[in-house]
């Protein structure tokens, strides 16, 4: 990939192009309305919220740019990372500003160009910038109906935007780019924006070829890890064999010598190589291993005892919610006790990043989930200011969450410093990705609930262990680099942080209606291993546990397991789309042959987003301890859907990603180090694994606002899972994952 270098652009640079509309901003609309006479003062009425992105960024030319050619160019902090977001959002600003898909020129994140939208993470891409920009291109546009009617002397609604162009009735016409002049109009968004009609689309909800898929499935330049800038060099990275090892000496002379190096990097605990040509820098990396002397020490417990070691270390406990009593009578009290062990990213590319250090400015290329915080991350870690950082989101092969990513770019971007003018290219080794990256918190959760005599749910108790899920970069400390360097930038403290969006406790408090409801967050400040946000946070391991609990709850009732979750289910939208996918999977209370069970699970992502349900059907072979998963069919509502066929795709990924770790995925390690170096210490599914059929119905709101759709699968597959495991075997497993060794040992053979 020979990706343009541009050390010294800068957004304003982009911006002043001669020719070009960028709308930015101005006074409040508020503002400019006739101030009241002083003998009359008036309160003014408060602002409405902004939607979407524009909240934090209102100026429009943060989100469109119009040249005199007339070709559009929009911007997102968002990044792509394998969900589709650059057709998708392509699709959202050429159905408000009328033009095709293919004529949006897009950026995605750019600590240079684009606003700053945070992480990518958490679903929330259509959901907050594709917002932003849909309203952002409905006004721009309606600033270019306006422009049109002075300029063709035709009142604005009897004028028609359609393929770059605004055309009257007696069709005179005139294109964008012709009515782009200096200094047009510099507005701030409206949030009284009009949208188009749903029944007036043709981009939105219509199948487009995804832009970014052509490149991945021919081998051309897709990721961060094909890109070759000229005079490149290769550097890779030697690290410790365990998280608190010391190095005691390297024999750096002996590295320097060998063939193709350009230059040994030691900076405290860092190591690095750096040569002309990739396989002598991986020579070089493994002779230097080799050489260099570690002191180790042992520091992590008991990997067969987590659950008591979560215990004994909570710091606080906080409460997510208390609602009604703090206990109710009933007929019978249910317990139980539900872990999930640590699990790895495990992308299939391990991490690479390109750095260039070029009169004063540092350029990295990277396939962070935030390019704004890890620009701000190497900058501290540098001892240089944020300005003298610019972090150019590249998609990598591989993500999920705060993988290797971020870390990759320091390590890049450290090396480059000591390289001035030379382009830098660091790829991570597979035992460095499975070693190394931010594995998903392990956990441990108890729900406790008791039913009336007629089987409903009157108390819900539920209490889960675990610490935080997100540590991403934002200072130093959260970088390997940043904490093997001399300097020493420890990690931030771990703090418990209890919010809509969830953490750990995403997901904890169940949609279903229980008058008195206890949610807890017992939290663990330091955990043995490194951990941040893996695909879906806390929400894997909640909806599996809540999920498991609701069909021993079904079962104790009486009740088939589907009637029983919209026994207790008001919200419309859920029970839609329980019923979809409990119809179109064909689900029924009949007999299944021995070993055969079914199983369903709901849930709606952090309780504000997505509504998923699955259906699936399992087969457990007792002598062997296998499950396999034969048929899975899944019901989502997301909203509006933009791209119905990237909402499939999104859930059908995410339903085969929950299989593989609720199946098969767990981090190991003894009492001094990581021990799943690789994929034979760490499986994942195969594709023998993958079930006969998955089915994934989209039930479309047109209208609606864009809920996110790409995390939603990952606990709801998982308890489906659980619960035909329990309906085929008649026994219940309460501990992720579902292994073969695990399976028989409950079955007792």
């Amino acid at each position: 990939m020979n990706a343009p270098t541009f050390p010294d652009l800068t957004r304003r640079g982009f911006l002043a192009g001669t020719g070009a509309l960028v709308v930015s901003f101005t006074i409040p609309v508020q503002a400019q309305e006739a101030a009241p006479s002083a003998q009359t003062p008036a309160t003014p009425a408060p602002a409405k919220k902004l939607p979407g992105s524009l909240a934090d960024t209102p100026s429009l030319d943060a989100w469109i740019r119009l040249d005199a050619d007339g070709s559009i160019t929009v911007f997102t902090g968002k990044a792509e990372l394998g969900q589709g977001t650059r057709t998708s959002l392509r699709q959202i600003a050429a159905e408000e500003l009328e033009v095709e898909p293919a004529a949006i020129k897009l950026i995605t994140a750019d600590t240079a160009l684009t606003p700053n939208e945070g992480y990518t993470a958490g679903s929330q891409t259509i959901q907050n910038s594709g917002t932003a920009i849909r309203y952002a291109s409905a006004q721009v546009r309606q600033i270019l109906v306006a422009k049109a009617s002075e300029k063709l002397g035709v009142p604005a609604d009897q004028l028609k935007a359609a393929s770059g162009r605004i055309a009257g009735p007696d069709g005179k016409s005139v294109g964008y780019g012709e009515l782009v002049v200096a200094d047009l109009l510099h507005v701030d968004a409206s949030a009284d924006t009009a949208l188009k009609s749903p029944d007036s689309y043709h981009a939105i909800g219509k199948p487009f070829a995804r832009v970014d898929i052509p490149a991945k499935v021919t081998g051309g330049e897709a990721y961060v890890q094909d890109m070759r800038l000229p005079g490149m060099v290769h550097a890779r990275v030697v690290r410790p064999p365990s998280y608190l090892a010391k190095l005691v000496s390297v024999d750096e002379a002996a590295i320097k010598t060998m063939p193709g190096v350009v230059a040994v990097i030691r900076d405290g605990d860092f190591l690095a190589v750096v040569a002309r040509q990739e396989f002598q820098a991986v020579q070089a990396m493994r002779a230097m291993a080799a050489k260099a002397k570690w002191q180790v020490q042992p520091a992590l417990p008991d990997q067969d005892n987590i659950p008591a070691f979560l215990e004994r270390s909570v710091a606080e406990v906080g409460t997510v919610t208390s609602v009604g009593a703090e206990t109710a009578a009933g007929a019978k009290t249910l317990q139980a006790q539900f872990t999930r062990a640590y699990q790895m990213h495990g992308s299939i590319g391990p991490s690479a990043a390109v750095a260039l250090s070029d009169k004063g400015l540092i350029t990295v290329w990277t396939h962070t989930q935030g390019v704004y915080p890890d620009r701000k991350a190497i900058a501290e870690m540098l001892g240089v200011g944020p300005e003298k950082v610019r972090c150019i989101h590249t998609e990598g092969s591989g993500c999920y969450g705060h993988n290797g990513a971020d870390d990759a770019a320091a390590d890049a971007a450290l090396i480059a410093q000591a390289l001035p003018g030379t382009p830098v290219r660091v790829q991570w080794m597979r035992d460095q990705e499975h070693l190394w990256e931010p594995y998903g918190p392990g956990m441990l959760t108890r729900a406790s609930a008791t039913l009336d005599a007629g089987g409903k749910i009157v108390n819900w108790h539920y209490d889960l262990w675990s610490n935080s899920h997100g540590t991403r970069p934002g200072t130093a400390g959260s970088l390997i680099a940043g904490r093997l360097v001399a300097k020493h930038f420890p990690p931030d403290p771990a703090k418990l942080q209890i919010s809509p969006l969830g953490n750990g406790d995403r997901n904890a408090i169940p949609l279903y209606d229980v008058p008195n409801q206890r949610v807890n967050w017992h939290f663990v400040a330091d955990m043995p291993v490194r951990v941040s946000s893996l695909r879906g946070l806390g929400a894997y391991c909640n909806v599996f546990s809540i999920e498991s609990f609701m069909d021993e709850l079904a079962l104790t009732a009486g009740a088939d397991p589907v009637e029983y979750r919209l026994r207790h289910m008001k919200d419309p939208r859920a029970r839609k789309v329980i019923e979809v996918a409990a119809q179109e999977f064909g689900w029924s209370n009949d007999p299944m042959p021995e070993g055969r069970g079914r199983g369903f699970a709901f849930a709606k992502y952090k309780n504000h987003a997505a509504y998923l349900a699955v259906a699936l059907e399992a087969e457990v072979d007792r002598d062997s301890g296998a499950i396999a998963i034969s048929h899975v069919v899944s019901a989502v509502d997301c909203g509006e859907a933009v791209a119905p066929d990237s909402i499939i795709n999104q859930t059908e990924g995410g339903i085969l990603q929950s299989l593989s770790w609720t199946l098969f995925e767990a981090v190991h390690f003894d009492d001094t180090r990581i021990l799943s170096a690789d994929w034979s210490a760490y499986p994942i599914l195969r594709f023998s694994a993958v079930p006969d059929s998955v089915e994934v119905h989209v039930v479309d709101n047109p209208g609606t606002p864009y809920l996110g759709v790409a995390e939603a699968a990952q606990g709801p597959t998982a308890g489906a899972i659980a619960n035909a495991f329990r309906h085929a075997a008649g026994k219940r497993i309460y501990d992720l994952p579902y292994t073969r060794e695990r399976v028989k040992a409950v079955l007792g053979v």
